[in-house]
């Protein structure tokens, strides 16, 4: 595998970026802007009412934060004009043909222009609206290719999708592609236009039915999770995406199309400075409530691999996969993730969750210190619904019945009790499959991009994503959980 020199692959080029506001798309751009400054221009889309908003969205919610600051250091006042010469923030949105860009002439323009697609975008709620989530990670997805189509300048189209595609699928996964109808219960076949009229039908009906805002959020979450179960996905996320990937599998046409997989995405390990992250993400929830005294159990699987990976290294990642697969008409697939080079325990995060809060505890609202104690650990789900079914279920009924006696005086504390338990109850539900999860990634195609960078010219410290140099410990302890604390975690 030969690679271009990485300067070289950018500069001059021009590059579409989808789901610009999203945590890697962030990252992607500030290494850009940072590393090569000769880039010709990054068209930002953004869903915003016109372009002017679009910047101001650009502005507040990429532009302004501590990511920036070693540019914002280095640039000082210069900064705004400096990006602004090479960034175009754009209003559009991926659910609509032509990527919602209504300015036919700005899109003769791009058409002509663009070398790169980075599409980026995704809603990655877990328990998510079934419209909703069709319309981002589905047929966003085929609205993206249809709009590379018409660059005629294409050199590479990088879509991010995830390695949980795979579902609950144990051993030794494949960087393998999705074929259009494929299920995982290898039952029924699946059909992505059914599906999608399936979902208008079921709002049609709801809409006549005089269903308020909230009925159909609530409506269309449980039938996306109902969907994707059928077909063998443990959540509408997963499913959606693998869907998507169908799609482009589908309908690429020789273009070359390259696939990200990666696993969960922590905070950046180095660049542009270590643990810079931004919302709390799938393992970060977990983090999180424990830090703040509310999780007082954990689900820990002895077999568990916990695969997460930096955001800086999946950046990294993506630009050499770029670099690599770019003019060649055909797709490729990338797991991006630590199982197979560096695994991590779930029990072993766990731990280092417990020794981090102990030694430095959450501070509340009201200035005071949280106390963590040991979690309790179940090892199967059978052993958590027992504890639950004891430690709450219980009470609960007592409470029903006292308020039958009572003229129902415990009403708000029964109800309550009962909302939290069925808010946990549906989190460990869509979360279950990742505790219990037990398959490691086949990255053969990134270990050859690996091999590829140390055998070339390439400046390694500079375009690295080898997890095998994580000190698992030491990032958890002294990088993912400060950063975490400091800009994620609110009191």
């Amino acid at each position: 595998m030969e690679l271009e020199g990485i300067f070289r692959f950018f500069e001059n080029k021009t590059i579409l970026i989808i789901g610009a506001t999203g945590f890697l798309a962030k990252v992607f751009v500030e290494k850009i802007l940072r590393v090569q400054p000769n880039v010709k221009m990054i068209y930002l889309l953004l869903r915003a009412s016109d372009n002017e908003f679009a910047t101001q969205r650009f502005c507040h919610e990429v532009i302004g934060l501590d990511l920036f600051n070693v540019l914002r250091k280095s640039l000082g006042a210069n900064l705004e004009s400096y990006v602004f010469e090479r960034v175009t923030p754009i209003s559009g949105d991926i659910c609509d043909v032509n990527l919602g860009i209504k300015d036919s002439i700005l899109r003769e323009e791009m058409w002509n222009e663009i070398d790169i697609v980075l599409n980026s975008a995704a809603t990655t709620n877990f328990d998510e609206r079934y419209d909703v989530a069709l319309g981002i990670n589905t047929f966003g997805a085929l609205h993206v290719l249809s709009f590379a189509k018409k660059c005629i300048k294409l050199k590479v189209l990088l879509h991010v999708s995830t390695a949980y595609v795979c579902g609950e699928k144990g051993g030794y996964i494949l960087e393998s592609p999705i074929y259009m109808g494929d299920t995982l219960k290898g039952t029924s076949r699946l059909d992505i236009n059914v599906e999608k009229e399936l979902v208008e039908e079921y709002l049609d009906r709801l809409r006549v039915q005089g269903a308020t805002n909230e009925e159909i959020t609530s409506t269309m979450k449980d039938f996306g999770t109902k969907r994707a179960k059928l077909y063998g996905w443990p959540n509408t996320y997963v499913y959606t995406k693998a869907l998507g990937e169908m799609l482009l599998g589908h309908f690429n046409k020789n273009l070359p199309v390259v696939i990200i997989r990666p696993t969960m995405i922590t905070s950046t390990y180095k660049e542009p400075f270590s643990g810079w992250i931004e919302g709390v993400r799938t393992i970060d929830g977990v983090i999180a409530a424990y830090g703040k005294g509310k999780l007082k159990c954990f689900l820990d699987h002895p077999k568990t691999i916990m695969d997460v990976i930096p955001a800086d290294m999946v950046v990294n990642s993506m630009i050499m996969a770029m670099v690599a697969h770019a003019n060649k008409s055909s797709q490729i697939i990338f797991h991006v993730g630590s199982s197979m080079r560096n695994p991590m325990k779930l029990s072993s995060l766990s731990d280092l969750i417990s020794l981090y809060f102990t030694q430095n505890p959450w501070i509340d609202r009201n200035g005071k210190s949280i106390k963590v104690s040991k979690s309790i650990v179940f090892s199967n789900i059978a052993m958590f619904q027992a504890y639950m079914a004891i430690r709450y279920k219980l009470p609960l009924k007592v409470l029903w019945l006292a308020n039958l006696m009572l003229c129902q005086y415990y009403r708000e504390i029964r109800i309550n009790l009962n909302r939290k338990v069925r808010v946990v109850m549906r989190m460990v539900d869509l979360y279950k499959p990742y505790a219990f999860f037990t398959g490691s990634f086949d990255d053969s195609n990134t270990e050859n991009l690996r091999v590829a960078i140390r055998e070339s010219d390439v400046d390694v410290n500079l375009f690295y994503f080898d997890p095998r140099c994580i000190d698992w410990e030491d990032y958890i302890m002294n990088t993912h959980i400060p950063g975490l604390t400091k800009y994620s975690m609110k009191p």
